[in-house]
């Protein structure tokens, strides 16, 4: 569970910054993201990778924007250097968020995040969460794939799911 609110944080963090209007969008095609967080220690890394266009990256914004309107007191993203700085203060249930998440790269051929969330009261079990993510551009999508499918190795099924079709069905702010 711990690894899913993880999860869950880098998902809605990396959309708030690529809505930055001098962010970068990442490229369409097929990216890997390994992805590092005290809730995988023992386990390694997790490795997925996501075929994504520039709809892909535009529903995720969307619902990234809707969501930070209706639960966040603070969703700031500001540059520094080469670097890319998007801090937030988010409700989910009883529990405040506090994010800092520090971006680097290009975001068209790869970038590299870290990521430090507080919880108060903890979410889960968890006061804090500490995930670093390191993305590739791999080229074009697999045949067979398309924009917005997720595969997770090493899950059973491969772990394939759809974000689109995910973040279709979520509630809309």
């Amino acid at each position: 569970m711990r690894y899913f609110v993880s999860i869950l944080i880098i998902t809605l963090t990396v959309p708030v910054l690529t809505q930055a209007a001098d962010m970068p969008k990442r490229k369409p095609g097929l990216w890997e993201i390994k992805m590092t967080s005290e809730a995988s220690r023992g386990g390694g890394p997790m490795l997925t990778q996501q075929c994504i266009d520039a709809k892909t990256d535009d529903l995720m914004q969307q619902r990234a924007q809707g969501m930070g309107k209706l639960e966040c007191s603070k969703n700031t993203v500001r540059k520094e250097g080469g670097k890319t700085i998007a801090e937030s203060v988010c409700k989910f249930g009883d529990t405040t968020a506090t994010t800092r998440a520090v971006f680097s790269g290009d975001f068209a051929s790869n970038y590299r995040g870290e990521i430090h969330s507080t919880y108060s009261p903890p979410m889960m079990g968890m006061k804090e969460a500490r995930s670093t993510i390191e993305a590739k551009w791999l080229g074009a999508c697999k045949a067979g794939q398309k924009p917005g499918d997720v595969m997770m190795p090493g899950m059973p099924g491969g772990g394939k799911f759809n974000m689109d079709e995910m973040m279709k069905k979520m509630p809309k702010w």
